[in-house]
């Protein structure tokens, strides 16, 4: 893809920020959002390991908070990587327009929710949130998307 700036929305103990940090050229960066400093401490600890703590930047509050900051710094982004808390989904996916030129790349995890999606008959919170967004991202016209049934499903979405 060529990108040389992500942001990661949601980055527990970091295995999505190595790997999409370890896919980027030397002059390459990652901006990685999460409220968690326990975990941070952690996903810091593995990037110094790995030898790319250079290259990334975690910032600790809620994600809306940091998006509303990154915006008007006018920091544009090549790939955003959502996974981060399931209600706000779309909320993330709107507030990331914005940071992303044409042709860049939205990718959201675990849209398929563990299968359950498809499951008609359920009905509890989370996997209506998640089929609610779904559905949402389907009628976007701002973007052209796919889900990939891998793992917990993906939704790569490019940005027309």
């Amino acid at each position: 893809s060529n990108a040389k700036k992500i942001l990661e929305l949601g980055t527990f103990t970091g295995l999505s920020t190595l790997s999409m940090s370890l896919g980027l050229p030397d002059n390459g960066s990652l901006i990685a959002l999460d409220k968690n400093k326990k975990t941070n401490k952690k996903a810091l600890d593995f990037f110094k390991k790995a030898k790319q703590d250079k290259k990334i930047k975690t910032i600790i509050k809620p994600a809306l908070e940091s998006l509303k900051e990154l915006k008007k710094d006018n920091i544009i982004f090549d790939i955003v990587f959502i996974d981060a808390d399931k209600n706000n989904y779309q909320n993330y996916y709107d507030g990331v327009m914005d940071l992303v030129k044409k042709d860049a790349l939205i990718i959201i995890d675990n849209v398929l929710w563990h299968g359950e999606v498809a499951d008609e008959n359920n009905n509890d919170k989370f996997t209506n949130i998640i089929r609610d967004f779904n559905k949402y991202v389907k009628n976007d016209k701002k973007t052209e998307q796919v889900i990939i049934p891998l793992g917990d499903g993906l939704t790569v979405c490019r940005k027309l």
